[in-house]
């Protein structure tokens, strides 16, 4: 994109700084499983429940990133052809960012149940 559009270059960081926000949501998970951790019980039960909204988490997560990197690249390509095709391009991304979304409200529910 530097290369064929220079100007288009800050439009085309938005796919990167939403794969960014992936990994906020795993941490915020992990930030909440860290706070039940020290429950002097810590039951059988509690572990699989912090291990599902891990892996709620982490594989929507997976999910989102693999649609937010191939969305991304043809939507930046895209751009550097047709600007037109940019609005389009942050509805499909943030389409594919609430996959992730979804992953950290089950993940917290899951934390939270009892």
């Amino acid at each position: 994109m530097a290369v064929m559009r220079p100007d288009l270059i800050m439009k085309s960081i938005i796919p990167v700084v939403m794969a960014g926000i992936l990994a906020i949501y795993g941490l915020v998970v992990a930030i909440l499983i860290s706070g039940h951790l020290s429950k002097k019980p810590y039951t059988l039960q509690d572990g699989f429940k912090h291990l599902g909204a891990g892996l709620a988490v982490g594989f929507c997560g997976l999910a989102a990133g693999f649609a937010i990197g191939i969305v991304g690249d043809a939507g930046v390509r895209g751009t550097a052809q047709q600007p037109k095709l940019f609005v389009g391009m942050i509805l499909i991304l943030i389409f594919a960012e609430v996959l992730g979304l979804y992953g950290l409200i089950v993940g917290i529910f899951m934390i939270v149940s009892k």
